[in-house]
């Protein structure tokens, strides 16, 4: 399967799951760029905040109209996690290959059993500003860290922390995602080994496309069902690279 082939339903994929989830979006173009399309890791998690920024902001708007984004929230979660983000970046490219896919697999592991623990139904409630800061401060470290958008850590925050509804959670982390994705970028600036943009640029735009078909889906499902989905995919995703890891 030629190359281009390959990028544009990665992409589709990508998309999706940021569409239809919030989150996810990362976890998956991560892995895919790594052992479908040849990245090394730095450049896969590099080239992975460039296209989860770019679906993200799209997808946004969206559930923005739909009422779907909890602004306030949304923007104590991205600007505590600015720092960390920047910080985190920076330091990611000194960190071995090996270390920086473990990390990224046991990350996203306990995300998805996170979110398959049963919970009580979340309800909107009043944004307790001490929680938000914290929450968002370690999503920004660990999207600059292992550069992932940190939507499939923002969406079980935003709901088992802060009380949001399922779809709530999925419109406000695309705002988180998309402002610590960039916080990120700024840092990794000439670090981010070979990025090739001729596979890049359809990755992206089929991620775009996906977005707003993963929007549509998301109505159609329960946001129990869209959670359970979510982290099932996060668990097959972890075990997979910690199994490349390990063996």
């Amino acid at each position: 399967m030629s190359e281009l082939v390959l990028a544009l339903a990665a992409g589709a994929v990508v998309g999706l799951a940021l569409g239809a989830l919030g989150g996810g979006g990362s976890v998956l173009a991560v892995p895919a760029l790594i052992y479908l399309l040849g990245f090394s890791p730095v450049a896969a998690t590099t080239a992975s905040l460039l296209i989860v920024a770019a679906t993200s902001a799209t997808a946004l708007y969206p559930h923005g109209r739909d009422g779907n984004v909890a602004w306030r929230t949304g923007a104590l979660f991205a600007a505590a996690g600015i720092g960390p983000a920047f910080l985190a970046g920076a330091a990611a490219g000194r960190v071995p290959a090996a270390v920086l896919t473990g990390a990224f697999a046991a990350v996203a592991a306990l995300a998805a059993l996170r979110m398959l623990r049963p919970s009580r139904a979340g309800s909107a409630k009043r944004v307790r500003p001490v929680k938000a800061a914290g929450a968002g401060a370690g999503l920004g470290a660990v999207t600059g860290f292992l550069g992932v958008g940190g939507g499939f850590l923002a969406v079980p925050a935003l709901v088992g922390v802060l009380s949001l509804r399922m779809r709530q959670a999925v419109g406000t982390s695309l705002l988180v995602i998309t402002i610590n994705s960039l916080a990120a970028l700024v840092a990794r600036m000439g670090t981010g080994g070979d990025l090739r943009w001729e596979v890049i640029a359809p990755f992206t735009a089929a991620a775009i496309l996906g977005a707003w078909d993963g929007k549509r889906l998301a109505t159609r499902i329960t946001g129990v069902t869209l959670q359970r989905i979510f982290a099932s995919v996060l668990l097959a995703v972890a075990i997979l690279m910690l199994a490349d890891v390990f063996f």
